[in-house]
């Protein structure tokens, strides 16, 4: 698997209906967001990006305000430990539900979070390496199937013990993207899925802002 993704998600709707049928993607609302969240930054437009790359690197800064939609990835959110996400990140505002998304394919780690009007509903974090990180609030019912066996990590012929978790944490991932946002990176196309291709995200490169005094 080569998905990666450390991405913010906010919303007052379903987000895979409010993202379908090409939206338009508020460009002055999406820039008047970076300023406001990354004021110690000056920002430098870059071509856009779209939603099936949102692992931007370094000062990197990806965001798109759609009608009812927010997304935001940085690097920021690459995080072991998603309810430590800053509190500037957590105004209801932006949308009364907040999704942390976040995983990395080269570790095999997966992240994720939910939010509600600011308080924390569910975050669980976790790795092959790590073990679980963070395991707070309780089950979503699309993570009650790996829990339980159902999508082992490993082929039956396989020694079990060679892989510490019950379940592959990308896998897992994947079920997150579909269920929160109606598409995936990786697995069988399937043409009742949004295509993140088709969702633009602004692109900056951000650097420090100094100030002089004279």
């Amino acid at each position: 698997m080569g998905a990666k993704t450390w991405m913010l998600v906010y919303s007052s709707g379903n987000v895979s209906e409010l993202l379908r049928g090409t939206p338009i993607l508020d460009r002055p609302a999406s820039l008047a967001l970076a300023k406001k969240l990354f004021p110690e930054h000056s920002l430098n437009p870059q071509d856009d990006v779209d939603l099936s790359f949102t692992c931007p690197r370094g000062k990197s800064l990806f965001i798109a305000c759609y009608p009812g939609v927010t997304i935001i990835a940085a690097k920021e959110f690459t995080i072991d430990y998603p309810s430590q996400l800053p509190t500037k990140f957590l105004d209801p505002k932006l949308g009364n539900t907040l999704y942390f998304h976040a995983m990395h394919s080269v570790v095999d780690w997966f992240a994720y979070a939910i939010w509600k009007e600011g308080k924390l509903l569910r975050s669980l974090s976790l790795s092959p390496d790590s073990g679980v990180l963070e395991d707070l609030g309780p089950r979503l019912s699309f993570e009650e199937p790996y829990w339980n066996g159902q999508h082992p990590a490993l082929d039956p012929e396989e020694d079990a013990s060679a892989y510490p978790l019950v379940f592959h944490p990308l896998d897992l991932g994947e079920a997150a993207l579909l269920e929160f946002f109606g598409y995936q990176l990786e697995g069988e196309i399937d043409p009742t899925q949004i295509e993140p291709s088709q969702i633009p995200l602004m692109c900056f490169k951000r650097s420090k802002t100094w100030w002089k005094f004279w």
